[in-house]
């Protein structure tokens, strides 16, 4: 918390986005201004909201040392650059970014809030450095919608690839550098996002469709019609990664294609050897690359599916019940932060305590759980959680009056 104290104007809302934080770790079964601010000692949600909503405070400088911090601890060369975006289920139409499209959360279309996020993966640890939200055009073409969900006057649309390559240049520009970045089809079949990592000669595997369609010196095909001509010798069964059920084998081939620009592309497919499902991935690289070395950029995918496992089961990522953009960003900026703390904690206690035998090593939940035990687990009276019911219901009983109100003018 002391990297980020000179972000926010008053002294009040840092103690208060330090407490949030720590709210954000606990182990509360739902975590929201309410029972944060109860679990903290708070009187009322009041001064949680206030923080998220109206405190002065940077959010995008909280981000940029969120991501300053995690590379600084977790910093490896072999590093991958990891975009994917995640949704939140949600309910009416006024939350910022909300309309009926697919999420993976819920593997279909949904009401919901999509954001891209890019991951830091390295051999130490991995851990969200960035975020954007995605705003779909039903929004954009509504500027009143727009502002009274606190976007800027100069709110455009922004593809799911366009807001990935914003985070990966706004990551070099910072003076990180990385050599790889890995992606699924949302990315991988975009030929503006590839370009502008060719450009800045950032190696990638991103995955594209069965029916992208690739050149070779004896032409252009289909991906899917190009793996048929690959002989069975050419297959090789190679670990994309350590799994939980142990190391992730699969069967790897990889197809060199011919562009007129400078450096190596190449066709990788991934098939596997139980049920004989293929995936495939455009690769490029500025100087060759061995089949080993796109193998290991490709299982560095699963890594943000971890990541993004743990920021909502253990730092509350999709829980936040704010309906503006500028409530979001620090949500989910802070739910970032408490993440990257646990997995720097991680990472080091792995380096300077080994596991003993008979033990595995400590997971992000054991060092929550310890974290919360020994150091940090709040305690209060009677008087407070008896305080705490008597606000809820009163509240409860505003909102239920109002709602008969709206109601009864309604019918009449």
């Amino acid at each position: 918390m002391g990297r980020i104290a000179g972000r926010f104007a008053r002294y009040e809302p840092r103690l208060r986005a330090g407490r949030l934080v720590l709210g954000l770790l606990s182990d509360l079964p739902r975590k929201n201004c309410w029972t944060i601010a109860e679990w903290a000692g708070e009187a009322s949600p009041h001064g949680m909201q206030h923080l998220l909503s109206r405190a002065v405070w940077d959010a995008d400088a909280v981000r940029d040392d969120v991501r300053n911090y995690v590379v600084e601890h977790l910093y490896d060369e072999a590093a991958v650059l990891v975009v994917d975006e995640t949704g939140d289920v949600k309910k009416g139409t006024h939350t910022v970014g909300v309309q009926r499209q697919y999420t993976g959360t819920a593997g279909r279309i949904e009401n919901s809030q999509v954001a891209v996020y890019l991951v830091y993966a390295g051999a130490r640890g991995h851990a969200a450095v960035d975020r954007e939200l995605y705003i779909p055009r039903s929004w954009t073409c509504d500027p009143d919608r727009c502002r009274a969900a606190g976007l800027g006057e100069d709110t455009v649309f922004a593809t799911k690839p366009e807001l990935a390559r914003t985070m990966i240049e706004r990551f070099l520009d910072a003076g990180h550098r990385v050599g790889w970045v890995t992606g699924d089809e949302v990315y991988g079949g975009n030929p503006k996002l590839r370009t502008a990592l060719e450009g800045r000669g950032i190696s990638y595997v991103l995955a594209v469709a069965c029916s992208a369609e690739v050149t070779t010196g004896a032409g252009t095909f289909r991906a899917d019609a190009l793996m048929k001509k690959v002989p069975k010798r050419a297959w090789q069964k190679l670990s994309a990664g350590r799994g939980v059920k142990g190391q992730r084998f699969y069967d790897w081939a990889v197809i060199d294609l011919t562009e007129a620009a400078p450096g190596r592309r190449q066709l990788l497919i991934r098939r596997n050897r139980t049920t004989g499902e293929l995936a495939y991935y455009r690769c490029f690289s500025p100087q060759p690359m061995p089949l080993t070395e796109l193998v290991r950029v490709a299982g560095s995918r699963w890594r943000v599916e971890e990541t993004f496992q743990t920021e909502k089961g253990l730092a509350g990522l999709d829980e936040h019940q704010v309906r503006r953009y500028p409530s979001w960003t620090r949500w989910v900026t802070l739910a970032m932060l408490a993440h990257a703390f646990l997995a720097v904690v991680r990472a080091d206690e792995h380096a300077r305590n080994p596991a003993p035998d008979g033990l595995v090593p400590l997971s992000c939940n054991e060092i929550q759980r310890l974290f919360l035990t020994l150091v940090v687990q709040p305690l209060h009276g009677i008087a407070h959680r008896l305080s705490w019911s008597d606000w809820r219901r009163r509240h409860q009983q505003r909102s239920r009056t109002s709602h008969y109100k709206r109601q009864a003018a309604s019918q009449t």
